[in-house]
């Protein structure tokens, strides 16, 4: 019998395609993250100085550009608060665009224009001299509105909430440092160039700025090759330190920082009839008032209260705004270790936003009874050092409770403050011309009514404070919107 034939050879299955190991993960140690957000607010800083400059200069080149132009001093005020005008009315228009487009998109087109608004100054000759004064301040502040609505909208995607009232101080720090720098480079560059190249000098900022910052940017920072995986968790993670009781309900959550759709309507009503609102525009409404008065007024105070001479008032109006810029520092760094600490915007913001804007209208009011004019004006920037701590809290709750319209909110807010300084700067000579026609027994002492009144602003803006509500977002606590009351508390 024949053995069965063999049975088919039964070759082994292939083997099965090797699955190569998953990429390492980033090498970057967790204590040693990138730093591009820093960099981020380096940019937005400069471009904070660059604007101040073109802004301010005008207040030292003034003298000479009314001789050669033979403008009265009158005319010369009008074209100076011309700038305020225009950026207090598009505060809003220009913070929308901003939030449709983009900041990378929008900061070096706003940055280009205002500079070529500044350099148009330079072309001021003969008799249409005064309308091409008029046409650049204006236009000047058409574009420099846009600036920090989206500027803030910026921090608010760049910045952990534990970190963002820093941000937001040292942007408003590098605001006072702009002006000091240009008055001091427009009294450098005056006698050598003279007044219209020194602002074709100043235009050229923008310019360079507009270039180098749309190369380096981007709207998202997980879009940017700088920002490591490692940055980015801390950029994104969050808010660990507030108690869970303390958190929004995720379902109910709105992001702050979170860009409406570029279709999507902003809620104006809801917005504007909202007791959230009223306070944040409140505030910057009597802070923006008292911060002008240095900028206009307190040097003349000195002199005919204080018998102090123009130099020497110029010498001492320096040093509130000196002052000014650290507070800005430090209120944003205090703020931030406030809400690590307690996890509460209550105790972060609003708390010590009103202690540290009462605290200033005491030393003001008690600067009255200091009869030497340099320890009355040490007091008096003691007094805005304190009031310059709640600037960046004023930012950065915008960004907390904005949601998904933080440029809006802060746009909205800002154009508040800025009519509250241009109320206030012709407040002060109204008050005084009521004080001597019906009052003229007091006359002498008319000033001191501008001092109290001074003070005032500053207890206006600590009421304002005091009755803001921190938890959710400013559409929770609109007065018309359904969605009042639907997030939780982090008050």
């Amino acid at each position: 019998v024949r053995p069965a034939p063999a049975t088919s050879t039964v070759r082994p299955a292939p083997p099965t395609s090797t699955v190569r190991p998953a990429p390492p993960t980033s090498t970057v140690r967790p204590d040693e993250p990138t730093y591009a957000r820093f960099g981020t607010l380096g940019w937005l800083c400069l471009a904070a100085t660059i604007a101040y400059i073109c802004r301010n200069s005008i207040g030292t080149l003034e003298s000479t550009i009314r001789k050669d132009l033979q403008i009265d001093e009158v005319t010369m005020g009008y074209i100076i608060s011309s700038f305020f005008l225009t950026y207090a009315i598009f505060q809003i228009p220009t913070g929308m665009l901003g939030q449709r487009w983009g900041s990378r998109r929008c900061l070096p087109l706003f940055s280009v224009a205002w500079s070529v608004a500044a350099g148009l100054m330079s072309c001021a000759v003969g008799t249409v001299g005064v309308v091409v004064l008029f046409v650049s301040r204006l236009s000047n502040g058409v574009f420099q509105a846009g600036l920090f609505p989206c500027a803030t909208n910026t921090v608010s995607k760049w910045f952990a909430p534990t970190g963002r009232a820093l941000a937001m101080g040292g942007l408003g720090s590098f605001m006072s440092i702009g002006g000091a720098v240009g008055a001091a480079l427009s009294g450098l560059l005056l006698e050598p160039l003279g007044w219209r190249l020194t602002m074709l000098v100043f235009s050229s900022f923008g310019l360079v700025w507009a270039i180098g910052f749309y190369l380096w940017f981007r709207d998202r920072p997980e879009d940017h090759a700088a920002v490591s995986e490692v940055e980015l968790a801390l950029i994104q993670a969050p808010d660990l330190q507030a108690p869970v009781a303390d958190q929004p309900a995720a379902d109910d959550q709105e992001p702050a920082g979170e860009a409406a759709e570029p279709d999507e309507a902003i809620p104006w009503r809801a917005l504007l009839l909202n007791s959230a609102t009223w306070c944040i525009c409140g505030q910057q409404i009597f802070r923006g008032a008292g911060y002008i008065f240095f900028a206009s007024w307190f040097a003349t105070y000195l002199q005919e209260t204080r018998d102090v001479t123009p130099a020497k008032s110029g010498l001492l109006n320096s040093l509130p705004l000196l002052a000014a810029v650290g507070g800005t520092w430090v209120g944003g760094a205090v703020s931030d270790a406030l809400y690590r600490r307690t996890g509460s915007l209550s105790v972060a913001r609003r708390q010590l936003a009103t202690v540290s804007v009462l605290a200033c209208a005491g030393f003001v009011l008690a600067a009255y009874f200091i009869a030497d004019p340099l320890w009355a004006v040490i007091v008096i920037s003691i007094g805005a050092f304190c009031a310059s701590v709640a600037g960046p809290c004023a930012y950065t709750i915008t960004i907390d409770m904005g949601g998904r319209h933080v440029a809006t909110l802060f746009a909205t807010m800002n154009m508040c403050g800025n009519f509250g300084a241009l109320l206030f700067i012709n407040a002060v000579p109204w008050s005084l011309k009521l004080i001597e026609h019906r009052y003229p027994e007091y006359a002498g002492s008319a000033w001191d009514a501008v001092l109290l009144l001074f003070g005032l602003m500053y207890v206006g803006a600590g009421l304002c404070w005091f009755f803001l509500r921190t938890n959710g977002t400013v559409l929770d606590h609109s007065w018309v919107s359904p969605k009042r009351g639907s997030q939780g508390s982090r008050d």
